[in-house]
């Protein structure tokens, strides 16, 4: 006999109140918070409960009775599904006031900070079309739309695009996607076409077989074009697929691929494979400006870089102003990836001292020195709670100002504490999480003050939102 499944419940005509953190928005029962996707502060909702929490229920709107004043038209068609874009149906305006509170919210709530004002926004001067990296995943695991069946069942369930969210097995088959510019989504149509076409496999995550497993496309607004092909297994087929791509009318300049035998898509412990073309692409800071002062950064296939490489330049540039470098500074850049904002600033600053865990990303950083002809840079690979050690300290003198850009985790207490020991006069914390962000700032309120706080959006559509805060010591 089988399992009865319990009916769930339905509100009728419930106002949304707010929007979250993660892209839900909030509406509230009987003093329970209830966080629904997809829906608009504003919006007047029948919603029905499909999951309950410990500390919260999560609902689904089955009918908006009212519509928001905050709405607007989504232009994609896979909105409402796809999980990337959960504010494309909310004016930009009233994206960016939720995104300052989200900021102000956590750094009074978690930090319990004394505040300065925050500075208004810094809006993205684009709001489609704005990201340099997407991946997409092949599946043969296809969430069903209303696509015409094919009279080949593998073929109809084959898919090229975005997990679904909170599905790790479902694949939603992308037909445009308005994040990343062409030639993004021609390079993504004619890989799925040539694998229907040659009948090549699409990967299984459940039974782990397959040939073809992940797609990764990079650009630059030097117009360069990255593309890596992620396979299971060896093939002589992916000679084939990889020449096709190549010759077609989108330019590839830089083509990888990388064989991936593990259960998980990373790829970071993975040998990647240079095909054709350059092994790098190179992006300009800022973007679109010939001049002398503009710097170039060399990205491999694994290098880390801003998503959104036009605001990119206005967060590094907010960082810098808050830094107020007058050319005498001593400089210590934390969690320096690439060395893109310790190069950034490097011009301004007697020396600047990058810390990175990853090795090959500092190898990056060094690079991009030497194309800029920076001469004032040193960057250490290792983990940050060692390496900011009294020997490095010695080496090259206590630093003026550190700038922090940690990982959505925030920084390790161990690394706090160091910094409470160092008592740099400025601390300029980039971060692009602030709810990890105010626990950090909580920690360091026992000597630092905070004095300016800038948000900055990088990633219209979503409910993401970079923060930048100028600690000075307390005197």
């Amino acid at each position: 006999m089988g399992r009865k499944h319990k009916e769930q419940k339905i509100y009728n005509e419930v106002e949304v109140l707010d929007a979250g953190s993660e892209g839900k928005a909030i509406c509230r029962i009987d003093g329970q918070v209830i966080f629904v996707p997809f829906v608009v502060p504003g919006d007047v909702i029948d919603l029905q409960i499909r999951r309950k929490k410990k500390n919260f229920l999560e609902g689904k709107a089955i009918q908006v009775k009212h519509f928001s004043d905050k709405r607007t038209e989504a232009i994609c068609s896979h909105f409402g599904l796809c999980g990337g874009c959960k504010w494309q149906n909310m004016q930009y305006m009233h994206q960016l006031h939720y995104k300052q509170k989200q900021v102000e919210d956590n750094l009074e709530r978690i930090g319990k900070l004394e505040l300065p004002d925050i500075s208004p926004i810094i809006p993205s001067g684009e709001v489609f079309y704005y990201r340099n990296k997407l991946e997409f995943t092949f599946s043969n695991k296809k969430w069903l739309t209303d696509d015409a069946p094919s009279s080949d069942e593998a073929n109809r369930m084959n898919a090229l695009g975005f997990h679904l969210p909170g599905m790790f097995d479902r694949i939603l088959d992308i037909k445009k996607c308005y994040l990343q510019s062409d030639p993004s989504n021609a390079i993504r149509v004619a890989a799925r076409q040539y694998a229907m076409d040659q009948q090549l496999s699409f990967y299984d995550v459940r039974k782990h077989e397959g040939f073809l497993r992940n797609l990764i496309i990079r650009t630059s607004t030097t117009g360069e074009v990255m593309l890596i092909v992620v396979f299971h297994h060896e093939d002589e087929a992916i000679h084939g697929m990889l020449d096709h791509l190549q010759s077609g009318p989108h330019e590839i300049t830089s083509l990888f691929y990388v064989i991936n035998e593990k259960k998980n898509n990373d790829i970071s412990d993975q040998e990647v494979i240079h095909y054709k073309g350059k092994d790098h692409i190179i992006e300009q800071m800022p973007p679109d400006v010939e001049d002398d002062d503009k710097l170039m950064f060399r990205i491999g296939p694994k290098s880390f870089y801003q998503t959104n490489s036009r605001q990119a330049y206005r967060l590094y540039k907010t960082a810098a102003d808050f830094a107020e470098l007058k050319g005498n500074e001593t400089v210590y850049d934390l969690y320096t990836g690439t060395g893109t904002i310790a190069n950034f600033v490097a011009r301004d600053a007697k020396k600047v001292i990058g810390i990175e865990y990853v090795e090959s990303a500092i190898e990056d950083a060094r690079q991009n020195s030497e194309i800029n002809r920076i001469e004032n840079t040193v960057f250490y690979a290792g983990d940050m709670s060692k390496r900011l050690d009294e020997e490095l300290i010695e080496k090259h003198g206590k630093p003026d100002v550190v700038i922090t850009d940690p990982p959505r985790a925030g920084m390790h207490h161990k690394v706090v504490a160091k910094l409470l020991a160092i008592e740099a006069p400025k601390i300029v914390y980039v971060s692009c999480n602030p709810a990890t962000q105010a626990r950090d700032l909580n920690m360091l309120a026992e000597k630092y003050k905070i004095m300016k706080i800038q948000p900055v959006d990088m990633f219209p559509h979503t409910a993401h939102v970079e923060n930048v805060v100028l600690l000075h010591t307390r005197k």
